[in-house]
């Protein structure tokens, strides 16, 4: 069926259930916020507790909060607390909240980090508030650049911080807070999660460790496995290193090697747009681009052409063990191919071996096996019959993952969901009813793409003017999956598909460029006829 035309409706974004124009609340302060915990948390310490005007900002800047230096701006009136929590003898974390003085929604929203990077993420928290939502985010006991992981050098409780204790420790000293600084009889309404990368294995892993968190999440390209893609990281910058290896490829081929994909398999899904709508599908031909006369440049030998096969196919390793999936057709290669890049090997020598001279260049499926052993950080989030304590309790899970994603695989989530399923499936359990998985065609790691539509107000994705929340124009849960997942967990309607959006410049201010359904998996978007940049003239479809 048929997607119907798309109405802008007025006004702002419209979040089901009741929102009061005034709110009570205690104090803007320390002391009030404070009061609120008591003696019952020696461990805490309130940093500050401060108000934000109409209109103000608040965050980063000038705080030394390296992965998030800018402010949010064009705040909602609220209140700006920050925590510190004493987790270990050697360790501690900080969380921040934004309290909405007259327009809190009485949800709960939580945000999360990105790369190994701690710091509070006070850009997606000041999106959530102008929802309504009081939010909060964990730096996770550090601040630091996300492919830096130094800071975890011998501090096995930092590490256990970062893993899961602060997201953890922090979700409940928030809800308290909010509890207390709102007069409310019946407290927080639900709990919501929305982020992406990091964030969306920070998400997945608080579920399976604690079902009963939030009502719902909203999870992104999510660095579940934290074992096995650190180990596969290192090993696709390996594929290419060193540069002087008559197997490696120059960075300079690397445009043209995802002009020739795009040239391929672009037309396959029916209809040239610039847009891989269906890489898995793409019957792709790699020795098209072998060199075929001396002389030829923009093309690859023999020895490359190699190298570039095993970096977009899965790592299968001794005893034909799969151990992590390969980059899709027509993503980007250059980040992970240029060079190998600290979030791989960094993650083996700051954590897991503590030794900063360890030789990342022997690196071997020995040292995967090692890393499975140890779990730096208990950060993994491979419990997937955990996932069915969490479907029993009612939660809802909503998931995506950008089809040009090139720096976590894309079928890395594919095979999460999979796994899932598997579990259970044979116990009864329809997927469909709790866990509902979407592709995003063209989107890079997160957010962005230069000819598709990738915007959908998810966590983690902001517009180039910095300030926008939800999607202009469409303010819906058709067009919005912050709204689409509420809209879900509230009004027990699930997404048959989410609208993405691609505004010319990425900008809130641009026209809308095109419109398209992403689709829940394994369904795909196939075109109908009518205007190509329409979300109408696209229909979701089963490949079986």
């Amino acid at each position: 069926m048929a997607l119907p035309s798309a109405a802008a409706p007025p006004g702002p974004p419209v979040v089901p259930g009741p929102r009061p124009e005034v709110k009570k609340h205690l104090a803007c302060d320390p002391e009030s916020i404070a009061s609120i915990l008591g003696q019952n948390h020696p461990e805490v310490t309130i940093n500050f507790a401060e108000p934000v005007a109409e209109g103000g900002s608040f965050g980063g800047a000038g705080q030394g909060n390296i992965p998030f230096p800018a402010n949010a701006t064009g705040l909602p009136a609220l209140c700006a607390v920050s925590v510190n929590v004493k987790s270990s003898a050697t360790s501690a974390y900080n969380f921040g909240l934004f309290l909405p003085d007259q327009t809190w929604n009485e949800r709960f929203m939580t945000g999360g980090n990105g790369g190994f990077g701690g710091g509070i993420n006070w850009p997606d928290m000041g999106r959530y508030s102008k929802y309504g939502f009081a939010s909060m985010s964990t730096d996770t006991g550090h601040s630091s650049n996300p492919l830096d992981g130094s800071w975890g050098l011998n501090k096995p409780e930092s590490l256990i911080d970062w893993g899961y204790r602060a997201m953890h420790g922090s979700v409940v000293l928030a809800k308290e807070i909010i509890t207390g600084y709102y007069s409310e009889a019946d407290g927080i309404k639900h709990s919501y999660y929305a982020s992406c990368s990091t964030g969306g294995r920070q998400g997945l892993r608080e579920v399976q460790l604690y079902p009963d968190s939030f009502d719902g999440i909203l999870v992104g390209a999510p660095a579940w496995w934290s074992t096995h893609l650190s180990s596969a990281t290192l090993w696709q910058g390996l594929y290419n290193y060193p540069p002087s290896d008559p197997k490696s490829i120059s960075p300079a081929l690397f445009p043209a090697v995802v002009a020739e994909m795009t040239k391929q398999c672009d037309p396959q899904d029916g209809v040239v747009d610039g847009i891989v709508s269906d890489p898995n599908g793409c019957n792709f031909n790699f020795e098209a681009l072998l060199c075929t006369s001396p002389g030829q440049t923009s093309c690859l030998t023999a020895a490359q052409l190699t190298t570039l096969y095993k970096f977009y196919n899965d790592w299968v390793d001794e005893d034909q063990t799969f151990v992590f999936p390969g980059i899709n057709l027509g993503a980007d290669p250059s980040f992970l191919m240029s060079a190998p890049v600290p979030l791989g090997y960094g993650y083996f020598q700051y954590w897991l071996y503590n030794d900063t001279n360890w030789d990342y260049t022997k690196f071997t499926y020995a040292d995967v096996k090692v890393a499975d052993s140890v779990d730096p950080g208990n950060a993994t989030a491979d419990d997937f019959d955990a996932i069915g304590r969490y479907q029993a309790q009612g939660g809802k899970i909503i998931m995506y993952h950008g089809e040009a994603d090139n720096l976590i695989p894309t079928k890395s989530s594919s095979y999460f969901y999979k796994q899932v399923q598997q579990r259970l499936a044979p116990k009864g359990v329809s997927m469909d009813d709790f866990f509902r998985f979407f592709l995003v065609p063209g989107m890079g790691h997160c957010s962005g793409s230069a000819n598709a539509p990738w915007y959908f107000s998810a966590g983690s994705q902001a517009l180039s003017d910095g300030t926008t929340y939800s999607v202009p124009g469409y303010s819906d849960a058709d067009h919005d999956a912050i709204l689409s997942l509420l809209r879900w967990v509230e009004g027990d309607k699930a997404p048959e598909h989410i609208i993405a959006t691609k505004f010319q410049g990425d900008n809130a201010a641009g026209a809308v460029v095109r419109q398209r359904p992403l689709c829940v998996f394994p369904k795909q978007a196939k075109f109908i006829g009518g205007d190509v940049n329409a979300a109408k003239s696209w229909e979701c479809k089963s490949l079986y």
